[in-house]
């Protein structure tokens, strides 16, 4: 494991940080749909994702879930470590949105490299203000954009995730990330492929250059 987290942390962390985090650490693959960790979850260990993307959901009592955000290779999830940190119960869902891997780090060595290792320091900090972010634009999306705005701008992180102009969910897929119905998800899709901005097949949608 070590090659591999050198691979991906060798300009971020100390090489006795990388040593440390393949000594103590664990890999765990994952599939496309996979519940990496769930709502209530007690949460003791903080993923690190090496490879592929998942999206985190917070639950809504009253409608199911929204979407927060992606993580992709590298990046970690900010909200699990202020649960492992406090010791709560998870309120949020990481579902794998492709197949990967991840390196689950135990909290307390979590804890212990705060104080050990600068970088490490720096890249919770960074990981936090990251996070923050696309939180704030989550909630920019979900305050000023229409319907239309939302699902485009949707789609455009789903192909940046997968690194492809196709996105293979269904349409009510689409409408459970976004917090809406398939109905409605489907009328805005035919409104975007009108305008030129996608165009839809059988099971896939394909992004196109235009706006």
């Amino acid at each position: 494991m070590k090659q591999l987290l050198t691979q991906i942390y060798s300009s971020v962390f100390e090489e006795k940080l990388i040593e440390e985090l393949a000594l103590v650490s664990s890999l765990q693959n994952f599939d496309e749909g996979d519940i990496i960790i769930d709502f209530g979850n007690t949460i003791k260990q903080m993923p690190l994702l090496v490879n592929g993307a998942i999206k985190i959901l917070r639950e809504d009592f009253e409608e199911g879930e929204l979407l927060l955000y992606f993580i992709e290779k590298g990046d970690t999830c900010a909200i699990t470590l202020t649960t492992c940190i406090n010791q709560s119960k998870s309120e949020i869902r990481a579902t794998a949105e492709t197949k990967g891997q991840v390196v689950m780090i135990p909290l307390e060595k979590m804890q212990e490299w705060l104080g050990k290792y600068n970088s490490w320091r720096i890249f919770i900090f960074n990981s936090y203000n990251n996070r923050l972010k696309e939180m704030l634009s989550a909630i920019d999306t979900l305050a000023f954009m229409n319907m239309e705005e939302r699902l485009l701008h949707y789609l455009i992180d789903k192909a940046k995730i997968n690194h492809s102009r196709e996105i293979n969910s269904t349409h009510q897929e689409i409408a459970y990330d976004l917090h809406s119905s398939r109905v409605v998800i489907s009328r805005m899709l035919k409104v975007l492929e009108n305008k030129g901005s996608l165009q839809l097949h059988h099971g896939s949608i394909t992004l196109t250059s235009r706006k």
